[in-house]
């Protein structure tokens, strides 16, 4: 894992070097082992490197024999064993044992049809020194980040987009539009980010780049099945071929040069992804957990049941409210995106306790919920569907109970429909089974200060992305396309990176995620719904291939989301300031009065609904990123904080 930052075109030598060691220090956290650069009169290339295949020989950037094309990346290609087989057959000379290198003879042969041959999660960016050509990837999903701007007839890209405000002609503005996106779907649109001007690569897309023109293509897709177009397969046949899939995805995951670890939280799914590194790997597994000091979010008890069934050489670390609030800032300037909960945070300390223990290369379990129907959004959206049908009925909304027990205190179906009868009729709605969600985190736009309500003029984010859907949810079924949202905008947009990649790299730390190879996310959406949520019981399919393989306990454990306790630290000097009437009028984003009423209210903690705990942590995120990035209280760079890097120059 690494990071890397580059231009095209370049500008005067000297200059262009301090810009791109200055973009590489910003990043130094994602590749701390080692550092190069490759300038020549086009192009600025750099990486910093996470070592973890060929650790000596694999320093960034690295050509091909003629030095015809150079490449930097970041990421890991868990079938480059297989790939430099084929190339060496056809006469490709490698000079080191890295994926890198594969990546780059791959292009040097395929060109961008290089893409569809790759199992993995990078990003990729390849200087044609024949064509100049820049060339830049991202993996299917979006597992790893890839930003850019376009630049005086160029481009500037880097990992994160902090390293893009060191270069001179980039500056850190937010984007109301970006923002309100931020306040409806919890991410910004791809490629918008909260910033103006700078794009990310989108996931599944790949970006060239030459004196004529900067175009952006597709590479990849994710399935999208019509009702007549599912597997016709039998639940043993399906669980059989899920079981070949997933464990070729975990095999080819543990090739490291390194030890690898697992995230064990006590749930099912990484209980399965640890079942699996076992049968593959038979030495001690290293195994972590994160627990809480608040009770409602703890699975302790669940994590140690798990340890104890698989024997592994387990650690945990216990968090609390004041825990997140003292790294929170940090957390922000890792994010470099406004967030509404706090959960990225612990996920923070997690990856710090696994730096601790000399690993890093962790195996977790995200994606599982997403493919299999996991979330109660999709039984949710399953049930209103149903209640819809007969929209006063007493007892229909009464399911609701099954995914929500508290509301057992409620009076009965008369709060339900309250809450849940949000536009509960309108099933033809390409994105219905969001629009609850949606709605609810909407009303935390109310703190917006009224020039920036003027300056977005009635702007809804949901129409336009029913725009951007338009004909492809055509015949296809409310479970398909809610999984279809769910993956495109909250896990790909919000989950891979705040939950993710940043939390995990802000410590040097590489996940993996063998759920997300794309040969089990291609399998799982041609899958019946059946095989996924059956009478409201939750992936099912993985619970049934596990039965007799996991503790009951564990297989049919209430499924309990992962929170965070929201920040109660109210002593913090810092935020007070960010929350301050000077603050907020200089950012000139929320309505001071209302933000003033609701800290007042979170400081009492009486009556605390979600939305509150939403906008607390939507306006302080923001103000910090304003201070941050746009004010860039963050500080300059110093001339003894510049990272040395070997430095390759070609005339």
């Amino acid at each position: 894992m690494c990071g890397i930052a580059g231009f095209y075109p370049c500008f005067k030598r000297d200059d262009s070097l301090n810009v791109l060691k200055s973009m590489l220090t910003r990043i130094k956290h994602r590749g701390p082992d080692q550092s190069g650069i490759l300038l020549t009169n086009d192009i600025g290339l750099g990486s910093v490197r996470l070592s973890i295949l060929d650790l000596d020989n694999g320093r960034m950037p690295l050509s091909n024999e003629n030095e015809s094309k150079w490449i930097v990346f970041n990421g890991e290609i868990f079938n480059h064993w297989e790939l430099r087989k084929d190339l060496e057959k056809k006469g490709h000379i490698f000079k080191t044992n890295t994926d890198t290198e594969v990546v780059l003879h791959l292009y040097e042969e395929y060109g961008v049809k290089s893409l569809n041959k790759l199992n993995g999660q990078f990003a990729i960016a390849i200087w044609d020194t024949h064509n100049n050509e820049l060339f830049l990837a991202r993996d299917r999903v979006g597992i790893r980040p890839l930003f850019y701007s376009k630049v005086n007839e160029g481009i500037v890209f880097a990992s994160e987009m902090k390293a893009l405000f060191e270069h001179p002609d980039i500056e850190a503005q937010i984007l109301p539009l970006a923002l309100t996106q931020i306040f409806t779907f919890w991410t910004t649109l791809s490629p918008l980010t909260i910033f103006k001007d700078i794009l990310e690569v989108q996931p599944g897309h790949y970006i060239l780049a030459n004196a004529k023109e900067i175009n952006e293509e597709k590479y990849w897709e994710l399935p999208l099945c019509k009702r007549d177009e599912y597997q016709d397969i039998s639940l043993k046949e399906a669980i059989d071929e899920f079981r070949d899939l997933f464990s070729d995805a975990v095999k080819i995951r543990l090739r490291a040069d390194v030890p690898v670890g697992a995230y064990l939280s006590g749930g099912l799914d990484s209980s399965i992804t640890t079942s699996f590194i076992k049968e593959n790997n038979h030495e001690k597994l290293k195994t972590f957990s994160l627990g809480f000091v608040d009770k409602e979010f703890d699975e302790t008890d669940f994590q140690n049941k798990a340890v104890q069934f698989f024997e592994t050489d387990h650690k945990s670390i216990k968090c609390g409210s004041n825990d997140i609030s003292q790294i929170f800032s940090d957390i922000i300037w890792h994010l470099e995106t406004p967030i509404l909960r706090s959960s990225p945070s612990p996920m923070a300390l997690l990856s710090e306790l696994v730096k601790k223990n000399n690993i890093k290369v962790v195996i977790t379990g995200e994606g599982a919920d997403e493919l299999l129907g996991g979330y109660n959004i999709f039984k949710e959206a399953l049930i209103r569907q149903f209640w819809a049908k007969d929209p006063k009925s007493k007892y229909r909304p009464l399911l609701l109970k099954r995914l929500y027990p508290y509301m057992s205190q409620l009076n009965g179906a008369k709060a339900l429909n309250l809450f849940f009868s949000y536009k509960l009729s309108e099933t033809d709605s390409l994105v219905y089974s969001h629009l609850l969600r949606w709605n609810n985190t909407s009303r935390i736009k109310k703190y917006f200060s009224n020039d920036l309500k003027t300056e977005l003029n009635d702007y809804h984010p949901i129409l336009e992305l029913e725009n951007k859907i338009g004909n492809e949810f055509k015949d296809v079924d409310l479970l398909s396309r809610a999984q279809w949202l769910e993956i495109k905008l909250f896990m790909s947009g919000y989950l891979l990176s705040s939950q993710g990649d940043r939390m995990a790299m802000a410590n040097s730390v590489e996940g993996r995620y063998p759920f997300l190879d794309h040969r089990v996310i291609e399998f799982c959406m041609k899958l019946p719904s059946k095989f996924k949520i059956k009478c409201l019981d939750e992936k099912f399919l993985l619970k049934k291939m596990m039965d007799g393989k996991l503790p009951d306990e564990i297989i049919n454990r209430p499924k309990q989301a992962y929170r965070a306790p929201t920040i109660n630290n109210f002593d913090s000097a810092y935020f007070k300031n960010m929350l301050s009437e000077k603050q907020i009028i200089s950012a000139g984003i929320f309505n001071y009065k209302m933000v003033k009423k609701l800290v007042l209210k979170m400081n009492y903690n009486k009556n605390i609904s979600e939305v509150d705990k939403m906008a607390y942590m939507g306006i302080l995120s923001t103000q910090i990123i304003d201070d941050l990035f746009v004010k860039k209280h963050r500080g300059d760079l110093k001339e003894s904080d510049i990272i040395d890097c070997e430095l390759t120059i070609l005339n």
